[in-house]
């Protein structure tokens, strides 16, 4: 993992949607991962994401723990969860705070706006704003694929959508002298796609990807699409290592409705390439992946 990967820079704003579908396409099928630009997120709402993630985790911990995980949604603390299961270590040393669909307002947990003015307000426009990002990418990655644009909407992945706001500290001081210790140990993500926001911070290594600019967005293929994808599109592996900096970032995981089934496209199998994975319903294949990786039995959504 010496080696910077230079990866695709995508142009979400570009009008010519089959050369971008195209370029999406060798992407997916070379890397898994690649970098988003013009994806409608503006300078400065990332500067405040960034600026107000940073206040919550700089709150006391018996503050932060105040908002403890509920329904996936909520703080977790240090080691609560531990990505690579065939590690010795207890988990992954960072910090963390889920926000999940804005439809289900009322399940998201929020610091109070005595303690943090505008925080809520800032994370929701976030939240919004890559959600009609994902949506707008999804519609290409369908053209990618050889299928209609609006494929997705189609069969119900985006009836009502399971999109989460991760947002992530690394704290600089974890003792590295440990050959097992990571940020994020290796990995896939568990969805659809994931959008990736850092602040610069090196440390996401996915055959050690090189920084482009904190304004782009890295993006990658998780689980499930590459389970309709018949393995054609990589859910790379990927983790953070520690670096003795403070790293926040915040993920984005668009995830397909829970009752989405999702099966094998006719455009990626074949007789010589039959469907590798059973049909299977996407909530499913979420709790089973969240119940093996973390620290709790609070992983349904």
């Amino acid at each position: 993992m010496s080696e910077a990967l230079h990866l695709p820079i995508i142009d979400l704003s570009s009008q010519d949607r089959l050369s971008t579908a195209n370029s999406i396409r060798q992407a997916c099928l070379d890397h898994g991962f690649f970098y988003l630009v013009n994806h409608g997120v503006e300078e400065e709402l990332i500067k405040k994401v960034f600026e107000q993630s940073k206040k919550f985790f700089s709150l006391p911990v018996e503050e932060k723990n105040k908002l403890s995980i509920k329904n996936h949604r909520g703080y977790t603390a240090m080691y609560f969860e531990k990505l690579d299961t065939t590690l010795s270590s207890k988990g992954d040393p960072k910090e963390s705070f889920f926000i999940g669909p804005l439809r289900e307002n009322h399940l998201n947990q929020w610091p109070s706006e005595e303690d943090l003015p505008s925080w809520r307000s800032t994370m929701e426009a976030y939240h919004e704003k890559l959600l009609s990002a994902g949506i707008k990418l999804l519609s290409l990655i369908a053209l990618a694929l050889n299928l209609d644009e609006d494929f997705f909407q189609k069969v119900g992945a985006l009836d009502e959508p399971m999109p989460f706001t991760r947002l992530l500290h690394y704290p600089g001081d974890v003792d590295v002298s440990k050959e097992e210790v990571y940020g994020a140990s290796a990995h896939s993500d568990y969805g659809m796609i994931t959008l990736l926001l850092t602040d610069g911070v090196p440390g996401l290594q996915a055959c050690c990807l090189s920084n482009l600019t904190r304004l782009a967005l890295i993006v990658n293929i998780a689980d499930l699409m590459e389970r309709w994808t018949n393995c054609l599109f990589r859910s790379t592996l990927h983790r953070v290592m520690p670096t003795k900096q403070e790293r926040y970032s915040v993920a984005f995981f668009m995830d397909p409705s829970k009752d989405c089934i999702v099966e094998c496209l006719e455009t990626c199998c074949s007789e010589t390439c039959p469907p590798r994975f059973p049909p299977i319903r996407s909530s499913d294949y979420l709790e089973e992946r969240f119940r093996v990786t973390t620290n709790t039995e609070d992983y349904l959504y």
